[in-house]
């Protein structure tokens, strides 16, 4: 008896032979993490010996292998029937009379005589293992009440190890299909229908960042965002900052959310669950709160710890009992196996039309001939190098998914077995697009490019991309800081890896345009806005406090997770400095904005700030910058002031930000001006009285210095940083820099486009050059070689 059925207590992960990776993990969680507060529902497992006697016992083992050893794996046809037989031959078959009282005495054991709810989930003993997923592969049945509906499950769940999906990934992984063996496993459902639930990784599952807690949440039970039938709420949440006990929470994502799966039906495998569609108010605002999310985390972390490698979790939370529970825990596969060392970039060469977007999944770029699927039935018609389109790609889809060059869904997170599988299989994937299978027309070539961010695109035709491949084991040294001009947010995990000394650039505008997208008086002045405006940026709000909270708390995310991604390089966050034509394309601003005819020349940077009708704005900010200093910790952080025009400026600026609690050099805190201005250079004596250093702007510098405006096709030949004019104003700062012993970088485009001027800087005694991602590996290696002797 013993030998077929364990209570999950009595498992652990020297187990896995006998209940299967999940069982085993699910026992270890149990007996050693509970202390630590990790909760995790109690049941039972049969083992594999019991399913291994119940094949045997009827000849069926035999007959499966059979089968299976004439089979084509990659007929999809053919693998369609064998699979459908055998599913059948095991659910005719019967238990073997131990296994049927063995799960009687269990059952009677775990249900006391309570009519419970309970899932039934597979475990196979090769399931879980550090470098394969087995993601969705066999099946699982919520919400089974009665002992005839558990036993009935038990066996759909044995059948399971033989689906259509089950039998490729075997072949596709190169398992022996005898030597795996299936364990079910009988679990205390939580009251998640009424909840929450999702999945977390303890890693970003795109770039392999470590330092985060990756958490996806959506309302109901847990099947809809494996399977990727919604698109869920994304949290990012820091672990050294959870680790003190301060706000933790980089990033929230609000996930659309439109259905939910409940309780349903007299609890038998058919007739357990159903999915309904959520309300709208519902779906604007987040499935699980802040504390959730930081519990979660921490649970998360716990894990981690006990099992010493990365994590793929799935929880729930009892809509009754208000508690967090766990209910699987396996390693995560895909990004914890690469190479740190070798650096992979996809750059687009060329831009197109975009036919759709959505969520991006793995950094790649790939382009072939759209295949729209609308079933299994039409799974054979994806031919090496499809883009495959469908509308949520099940675990079923498995078998042909390694045939295509891109995935592109209308439905799914990050998180869901579509993104799963294709960054496992090294592809790009776009998923929750919401309209693929109607934007994408069969048979048209599309180029799909992950490479850009959080957002996938799908481009019409064949574009250009590179791919390029470096080793950064080794990076040679230089004389002088490789710093990063960074933007946006979404990559910050992304570009941390390349070889760095922090970020000598983040400008506020890209996140205020990238995440937020309303102009902050439209905020500041919610009430006053016309009706349409109002109802635009009530759509963009959801899920936060009021249109103040939601600025501010969107500018806290966006300054944290640079600052966590490169913690505890330094990050010079800029403020904003849109022009004025720029202010007013944001969604509100054409009220608050002036016309300008030369707006690069006009109402920008530090004039604004200290403009009583911009005042309020520049609060903002400040606010935000303080609560990721001072309550977030992350004092990585500094301050550049843009445009600063005159000494009288910079002492109004300065002083409005001590106002606002950032006073320069209370808790480390370093102000730096950027350069841009000739005034700057000439009197830079004067400004530095005010300022911790230079960052010296050579975009705007040039322009100003040679008197061409930048934006004007008719004179862009004009335009060169090289101009010996503006080297001498370069120079001039620098030296004025170097006398005061103060910081001083560039941050411009120059040295980007021009390694020579990198190579001139660094022979003036610049400290630090911050470049465009795409360009630190070449530029390092140019100076490198710059700087050798003879060279």
């Amino acid at each position: 008896m013993q030998d077929y059925v364990l209570r999950l207590e009595q498992a652990g992960m020297g187990d896995v032979d006998k209940v299967g990776g999940k069982n085993a993990s699910l026992g270890e969680m149990i007996h050693q993490l509970s202390d630590a507060g990790v909760r995790v529902p109690g049941g039972f497992a049969t083992t594999a010996q019991a399913y291994r006697d119940f094949l045997a016992q009827s000849g069926l083992a035999d007959r499966i292998n059979k089968a299976l050893d004439a089979l084509d794996a990659d007929d999809t046809r053919a693998l369609i029937e064998t699979g459908r037989n055998i599913r059948q031959w095991i659910m005719e078959a019967d238990f073997q009379p131990e296994l049927n009282q063995a799960i009687e005495a269990a059952w009677a054991e775990m249900s006391q005589g309570e009519a419970i709810a309970v899932a039934v989930r597979s475990s196979a003993t090769a399931e879980d293992l550090p470098d394969a997923s087995f993601a969705g592969q066999q099946e699982t049945f919520l919400n089974i009440r009665g002992l005839d509906n558990v036993k009935q499950a038990i066996k759909e769940v044995f059948a399971s190890l033989y689906n259509d999906r089950a039998i490729s990934y075997r072949v596709h992984k190169g398992f022996t299909h005898a030597e795996v063996a299936l364990s079910a496993g009988i679990q205390r459902m939580v009251r998640s229908e009424t909840g929450a639930s999702g999945v977390m990784f303890t890693m970003d599952t795109e770039s392999g960042f470590n330092h985060v807690v990756f958490i996806t949440s959506a309302y109901g039970l847990g099947e809809t965002v494996v399977q990727g039938a919604v698109n869920p709420d994304e949290f990012y949440v820091y672990k050294p900052i959870l680790a003190q006990g301060a706000p933790a929470i980089l990033r929230r994502t609000l996930g659309s959310k439109a259905i939910k799966m409940i309780y349903t039906g007299d609890g038998s495998t058919g007739k357990a669950v159903e999915t309904v569609d959520v309300p709208k108010a519902e779906r604007n605002t987040f499935s699980i709160n802040d504390a959730d999310v930081e519990e979660l985390a921490r649970i998360a972390v716990i894990i981690e710890k006990h099992y010493g490698r990365p994590m793929d979790i799935e929880w729930a939370k009892d809509g009754d009992d208000g508690k967090l529970y766990i209910v699987q825990a396996r390693p995560e596969t895909v990004r914890s196996q690469s190479k740190s060392t070798v650096i992979e970039r996809y750059l687009l060469k060329e831009k197109g039309k975009v036919l759709v977007e959505g969520r991006s999944i793995g950094h790649r770029i790939g382009s072939g001939t759209v295949r729209v699927v609308n079933g299994l039935d039409e799974m054979h018609e994806v031919q090496p190098g499809d883009v495959l389109v469908t509308d949520m790609t099940d675990p079923d889809w498995e078998p042909v998914m390694k045939r295509a060059a891109a995935i592109v869904t209308n439905r799914g997170g990050r998180t869901c077995h579509a993104a799963i599988i294709a960054r496992e299989l090294g592809i790009p994937a776009i998923v929750g697009c919401g309209d693929a299978t109607e934007k994408l027309n069969d048979g048209q070539l599309v180029t799909v490019s992950c490479a850009e961010g959080d957002t996938g695109r799908a481009y019409e035709g064949k574009l250009a991309f590179e791919h390029q491949s470096n080793s950064v084991e080794s990076m040679p040294t230089l004389s002088f800081d490789i710093m990063m001009n960074v933007g946006n947010p979404d990559r910050a995990f992304d570009f941390q890896s390349l070889p760095n000394a922090g970020v000598g650039l983040a400008r506020l505008e890209f996140i205020i345009n990238r995440m937020i997208g309303v102009h902050p008086k439209a905020l500041l002045n919610f009430n006053d806005q016309p009706r349409d405006v109002k109802q635009v940026i009530e759509r963009r709000i959801g899920g936060y406090a009021s249109p103040v909270d939601f600025y501010v708390d969107k500018l806290v995310e966006g300054i944290s997770t640079l600052a966590a991604a490169f913690y505890p390089k330094k990050v010079i966050v800029r403020m904003s400095d849109f022009k004025s034509n720029e202010y007013g394309h944001l969604i509100g601003g054409d009220r608050y904005e002036p016309s300008e005819e030369n707006p690069m020349l006009g109402f920008r940077g530090a004039a604004r700030y200290i403009s009583d009708n911009f005042r309020d704005c520049f609060e903002l900010e400040c606010r935000a910058l303080k609560r990721v200093r001072d309550e977030m910790k992350l004092t990585n952080v500094e301050i550049m002031l843009p445009f600063v025009r005159t000494p009288g400026e910079a002492k109004q600026v300065v002083e409005q930000l001590a106002e606002n609690g950032l006073k320069r050099g209370d808790n480390g805190l370093r102000l730096i001006m950027m350069c841009e201005i000739p005034s700057n250079a000439l009197l830079a004596d004067q400004f530095l009285e005010y300022f911790d250093g230079f960052s010296i702007g050579s975009n705007d510098l040039t322009q100003l210095t040679l008197g061409l405006d930048r934006d004007s096709g008719i004179i862009a030949h004009l335009f060169d940083e090289r101009n010996e004019a503006v080297k001498c104003l370069l120079a001039m700062a620098i030296n004025a820099c170097r006398k005061a012993g103060k910081y001083v970088g560039i941050c411009g485009q120059g040295p980007s486009d021009h390694p020579d001027l990198a190579h001139w800087l660094m022979e003036q005694g610049i400290n630090s050059v911050s470049l465009n991602p795409d360009s630190v590996l070449d530029t390092w290696f140019f100076l490198a070689n710059e700087e050798k002797p003879g060279a």
